[in-house]
């Protein structure tokens, strides 16, 4: 199973509540994370904690950072909530809609069929916010390779 699959949903809110409060070598606080996730400091601790042991972060000095299992895993969580938005987008939903679709099924989607989905999509660039989608391996080893 991957990484990302065994991750629950409130783990991944963690780790990308990490991401977007750790930007350079700050780290993000544990009451940062906490507040960010509408959480008390014991029930942010607890995801840090699992992501910790997971390798996806690193506590140090009160402040948390991703690893770079830990960024190459939200990188991964992007491409599969951002290619599912754009996949519901198809189907007329809005922007505000896809997220909440895409929510219920990212997590389950398995790598190898993101890379798929993604393939006969014909690599779609930005999901329907705008932001774009990590590129797949395919288009990784185009740009690399």
């Amino acid at each position: 199973m991957e990484t990302l699959q065994r991750l629950t949903r409130r783990q991944v809110d963690a780790l990308r509540a990490v991401g977007l409060l750790s930007e350079g070598d700050a780290g993000a606080s544990l009451k940062s994370v906490a507040t960010a996730l509408r959480v008390r400091s014991p029930s942010a601790l607890d995801f840090l904690t699992v992501l910790e042991r997971n390798g996806l972060v690193a506590r140090r000095r009160g402040k948390t950072r991703l690893t770079a299992r830990g960024r190459s895993t939200l990188a991964e969580y992007q491409r599969h909530h951002r290619l599912a938005e754009s996949l519901f987008g198809q189907l007329g939903l809005s922007p505000e809609d896809t997220c909440a679709a895409a929510r219920e099924v990212d997590l389950a989607i398995s790598h190898g069929t993101v890379e798929r989905l993604c393939k006969a999509e014909g690599h779609p660039a930005v999901c329907p916010h705008g932001l774009a989608i990590p590129p797949c391996a395919e288009e990784r080893g185009a740009h690399h390779g």
